[in-house]
């Protein structure tokens, strides 16, 4: 039962942390942004590989120690069983972070109207970007992201 309550939170806060295309930040709203004109050469589907952020290997580390710990036994034994179980709830805790924040993403290789390449990594976001389409780059505050241009 700890287990599904430390995974719990941590898919929860994994939630929290998009890099969708469609998704902008509050931040990032009333600023003004960089927009070039480019032309999709080609689209490659990526993963972006999980974050462990130390959040997870806490949560399972404290979950682990605590029900390892369970007071039954010699008291010595209990303490040596809950650093263990500690041990090994920081581990999984980890694991689970990790995969929970993986996502699927694109990789967009554009040719700007001067003739430049750019490869941009996203998030797959609702539109579906396909080599040839017209598309705009959209940089705001150092983020990167590609979506069709208007017709």
């Amino acid at each position: 039962m700890k287990l599904v309550c430390a995974s719990a939170l941590v898919g929860l806060l994994a939630a929290c942390a998009s890099s969708s295309p469609d998704v902008i930040k509050r931040g990032d709203t009333q600023r003004m942004a960089q927009v070039e004109d480019a032309v999709v050469l080609s689209i490659r589907t990526v993963v972006v590989d999980g974050s462990q952020t130390g959040v997870g290997a806490a949560v399972g580390g404290v979950v682990g120690a605590l029900g390892g710990y369970g007071g039954s036994g010699v008291q010595r034994e209990a303490q040596v069983l809950g650093v263990l179980a500690g041990v090994a709830g920081a581990a999984a805790g980890n694991a689970i972070e990790r995969f929970a924040t993986k996502e699927d993403a694109i990789e967009v290789l554009v040719q700007l109207k001067g003739g430049d390449r750019r490869a941009i990594v996203q998030a797959k976001g609702t539109e579906q970007l396909a080599a040839g389409d017209p598309v705009i780059i959209i940089t705001t505050g150092g983020k990167v992201r590609v979506t069709k241009a208007p017709k």
